[in-house]
């Protein structure tokens, strides 16, 4: 089974970069046709999906978050980053890290809480 979890800062300035990365256990991020994405849920509000980057490394992102949103991986160490750009108090957000096969399951991982604050 597939278990992800995300690490990274629980407080950041505004106009700074938030950086938060997921690792993956019991399966690799290079294996075809699974997806890995970045989903946030603000205080109150739903799920927004951020972006994504395929098994090739191809991304895609948001529209309203794609200027200032990038996502990479690193196959040697099974991992797959999130960075967003001068982020503002509405960027507060319970981050996830997700992962699913074409048509399959979405695995979750346990979510971590980013406040945005000076």
């Amino acid at each position: 089974q597939l278990q992800l979890q995300e690490s990274g800062p629980g407080l950041v300035k505004p106009s700074q970069t938030l950086s938060l990365t997921c690792t993956v256990s019991g399966g690799s991020i290079a294996t075809k046709n699974y997806y890995w994405s970045w989903i946030r849920q603000p205080p109150g509000k739903g799920l927004e999906w951020m972006g994504v980057i395929h098994d090739s490394g191809t991304t895609y992102y948001s529209p309203s978050l794609k200027s200032r949103t990038s996502i990479s991986r690193d196959t040697s160490k099974n991992q797959f980053t999130l960075q967003l750009f001068s982020v503002t108090p509405e960027d507060a957000a319970v981050y996830y890290c997700t992962g699913h096969y074409f048509g399959g399951n979405r695995y979750w991982g346990q979510g971590t809480q980013v406040t945005v604050s000076s």
